[in-house]
């Protein structure tokens, strides 16, 4: 901490903040505050820590950083500039004055400093405790004419980049589910289609060598059995793993006692079409013995390949439904305002957060709630933030619980976790920008601000929330219209 220098009231009263100060008022600026010089690394105060005073840049530079995921980010870098702008001209994109001072924003909100604060340089201020601070609004009610329109504008840039933040955590959450989710299927198509590629060329020569054998009598009798195998009619198809076992086997035995080539792939491939020995004695019965292991080999392949097409397209119709329930979930292709089923956005949340969801239990209680107009990929925001907050609370076990109803002229949706609950005397500053529980790094304390702002602003609802410990509920009401109630 430095003396206070001369001539501090005439360089206060070149500062944005305070330029409509009368004489008196600048010199108990002067007096009240505290003069504080800070070499180059020095920190002003740490993110999170509760704000204790308000600072006025007189010279040199602040430079702001802030966690996310573990990593420490830049946010924005405060410049002392004395020469006299108005108040709308963007400097370094923001407004000049926002460069000027810094801390009123969780003071004001009784909440811990957003960032970090570092001087770049070489850094000189005025402090100015809470209560000093309380009494400058009192005293020099003309600052507000500045400070409120920075303070306003600085929530506002806040918010959004909060919500980008909030997006691209949803985007990465959704990528990740999404990469896990299509390997699966993505993996099957891969080898089947390699198999298939073999599989084909051996049932040309199977084909061509049973075209030569075969008489139209046998080659129907083939091909009959072979519709029968696919729509699924086969006599002999087994219930369970046991009796697929036991099939298997009587199957492999008469393959083998028949001479036929290749009996345990073909015998494979029938078994799981269904294909028994009554069957087989058909067939058996049906051709002539020098036509028979040619008749089995190119059944067999048959069956693989269709077997193996089917496996493709059982694949792609997995990937289908997965970009389905990304669309439904991020509402790429839909407008921005529309009548939204609830259960469909609920369901998409729930399928891109399916990897963090793999320790909890769900359970589903959904009523009978007509279509809400609303703006679908924002809700959908809504019910990521308060189901990551319950797996949260749960430290990724536990159940959760997932409920709609009517409730008089509202669409309730009530999400509620087992976690251990929450402080009755953090209850109510659970909404309050900048308030967070998590470690720092891990929660931007915008979530559920955000949340509320888009359920009550933005579509006229409420957002409530009730704790005891093992049930903690998040109550959100949206509005119907009589046309919606009707539609019942």
């Amino acid at each position: 901490m430095a003396e206070r220098p001369p001539g501090l009231a005439a360089r206060l009263k070149e500062i944005e903040l305070f330029a409509e100060l009368s004489d008196d008022q600048l010199g108990w600026l002067a007096t009240v505050g505290t003069h504080q010089e800070l070499a180059d690394g020095d920190v002003l105060f740490h993110e999170n820590e509760p704000a204790g005073h308000f600072y006025v840049l007189l010279g040199g530079e602040l430079l702001f950083t802030k966690v996310f995921g573990g990593q420490e980010h830049v946010l924005t870098k405060h410049i002392a500039e004395s020469t006299p702008e108005p108040l709308l001209v963007q400097y370094d994109g923001k407004r000049r004055a926002a460069h000027q001072f810094t801390g009123e924003l969780p003071l004001l909100t009784d909440s811990g400093y957003i960032a970090t604060a570092i001087s770049a340089g070489g850094t000189e201020l005025m402090a100015y405790d809470k209560g000093t601070f309380l009494d400058m609004l009192t005293r020099c009610p003309e600052v507000s004419r500045v400070l409120l329109p920075v303070l306003a504008w600085r929530i506002r840039t806040v918010e959004l980049e909060a919500g980008r933040n909030r997006m691209l955590e949803g985007l990465g959450t959704l990528a990740a589910g999404l990469a896990h989710e299509l390997n699966n299927p993505t993996a099957a198509m891969v080898r089947a289609a390699g198999e298939l590629r073999g599989t084909v060329g051996e049932l040309t020569e199977a084909a061509m060598r049973w075209g030569r054998v075969a008489t139209a009598a046998e080659r129907r009798l083939i091909t009959r059995v072979c519709e029968s195998l696919h729509s699924g009619a086969a006599p002999g198809r087994p219930l369970d793993v046991l009796e697929a076992a036991e099939l298997a086997d009587e199957v492999m035995e008469w393959l083998f006692a028949h001479d036929i080539e290749r009996y345990q792939d073909v015998g494979t491939a029938l078994v799981d079409r269904g294909l028994g020995i009554e069957t087989l004695d058909e067939i058996a019965a049906g051709v002539r013995p020098e036509a028979l292991e040619p008749a089995i080999g190119c059944l067999g392949l048959i069956v693989q390949a269709r077997t193996m097409v089917e496996d493709v397209a059982e694949a792609g119709r997995r990937i289908e439904a997965l970009v389905d329930t990304t669309k439904a979930y991020t509402n790429l292709d839909r407008a921005p305002v529309r009548d939204v089923d609830l259960w469909e956005g609920l369901e998409a949340t729930l399928a891109m957060l399916a990897p963090r969801l793999s320790g909890v239990r769900v359970r589903r209680h959904y009523g009978d709630v007509p279509l809400v107009t609303a703006y679908p990929s924002e809700l959908n925001q809504v019910w990521t933030n308060l189901i990551d907050n319950a797996v949260d609370a749960m430290e990724g076990i536990g159940e959760l619980r997932i409920g709609t109803k009517v409730e008089g002229h509202h669409a309730l949706v009530e999400i509620r976790d087992s976690g251990p609950g929450i402080p009755q005397g953090v209850l109510s500053l659970l909404f309050q920008p900048f308030f967070t529980t998590k470690d720092t790094g891990h929660g931007t304390g915008l979530g559920l601000h955000l949340s509320r702002y888009i359920v009550s602003h933005r579509h006229g609802g409420t957002i409530d929330v009730t704790s005891v410990p093992g049930d903690t509920r998040f109550l959100v009401r949206l509005p119907l219209t009589r046309r919606q109630l009707s539609a019942r």
